[in-house]
């Protein structure tokens, strides 16, 4: 008799996750053995102990050894919880009872900048860059599931930050596509059903039923309202929405990219002219790379910050310079727009 259908499909998930690492990591053979007396690639999973991440790091350790691959896990303690640490000390005694290895917690100090979710974020990613550079992973998968990617649709929609927002979370991510995301697909409730099934404990994080934090509200606020107005499927349409707005982004990043040098002269300032002469989806989006490359951090830098640039291209009234996060003023000179950091 197979696994039940939860925990199959979760497994599925993750082995063709795993496949693709093999396909990109083509010196370590299937075997588990790699020329020159190499050790396998090593994946690792991030887990917090929720039901998410517990049922992917179990499929992960079922999975691996039979493609060949090192599993290990890792657990972020934030610290922003009193017995944080207690809580990730336990996570890492799930993880080596699932024969996961190496395995360790990630103690990180959360700063303000962005507001509490942002800066969680920013220090669990960092943390966890940090331990796959230093274990040399191949991949880190993250738990994220359809919901959470429904949610993430909606809270793009909420700041009106255009079409990259609305894709939501890619599949694969971070440098050279190190994020792993095989949940994507799958809805909250199969990964909670398999880890019900195979008696794994798993832990409710307070903060995500904390309506102080806006995700909270999305899931357990909006998300259930829209249901109620609009039936059952938003959270499908949502994800699916995510998808075809990340194809249509990911056609305008490339266009972008492709036109930039022609619209440099030749000291490499941009020409505003040609820059008018541009569909406004890739104009805008060419700003948005300029203002990253003088200086501006690409997480601070928002929609009605590039529109007040793009202002200075389509409605010119002499206006002042316009300041942008990281310090990075744009201003219109001579016919180029300048941008510098000072």
């Amino acid at each position: 008799m197979g696994p039940h259908p939860a925990v199959a499909a979760i497994r599925l998930a993750v082995r063709r996750v795993l496949h693709d690492v093999l396909t990109l990591a083509p010196s370590e053979t299937a075997t588990g053995s790699a020329p020159g007396g190499s050790r396998p690639p090593l994946v690792l999973a991030a887990c917090s102990g929720g039901a998410d991440s517990m049922a992917l790091a179990s499929a992960l350790a079922f999975e691996a050894p039979r493609l060949g691959l090192r599993a290990g896990g890792v657990t972020v303690d934030h610290g922003l919880q009193e017995g944080s640490d207690l809580r990730a000390a336990e996570v890492v005694s799930r993880l080596l009872a699932l024969g996961l290895d190496p395995v360790e917690a990630l103690p990180v100090t959360v700063g303000r900048e962005g507001g509490p979710e942002a800066a969680a974020r920013d220090a669990r990613y960092a943390a966890l860059d940090e331990a796959a550079e230093r274990h040399g992973a191949a991949a880190v998968l993250l738990g994220h599931t359809r919901d959470d990617q429904a949610e993430t649709v909606l809270l793009g929609l909420a700041r009106g930050s255009g079409t990259r927002s609305l894709s939501g979370m890619a599949v694969a991510s971070g440098v050279g596509g190190r994020y792993r995301r095989p949940f994507l697909g799958l809805d909250r409730q199969t990964a909670r059903k398999a880890c019900m099934v195979q008696s794994l404990p798993v832990w409710d994080d307070p903060h995500n039923a904390d309506p102080a934090y806006t995700r909270s509200r999305v899931r357990h606020e909006a998300l259930p309202v829209l249901e109620k107005a609009l039936g059952k499927g938003v959270v499908e349409a949502l994800a699916r929405t995510a998808q075809l707005s990340r194809d249509d982004a990911d056609a305008l990043d490339s266009w972008a990219v492709a036109v930039e040098p022609s619209v440099r002269d030749d000291t490499g300032a941009l020409e505003v002219a040609k820059l008018y002469a541009l569909p406004p989806a890739v104009r805008r989006r060419v700003l948005r790379r300029a203002a990253i490359e003088a200086g501006s951090p690409a997480g601070s830098l928002f929609a009605r910050h590039i529109e007040e640039v793009d202002r200075l291209i389509t409605g010119w009234r002499g206006q002042r310079a316009i300041n942008l996060p990281g310090r990075v003023a744009v201003h219109r000179h001579g016919g180029r727009l300048v941008l510098r950091q000072g």
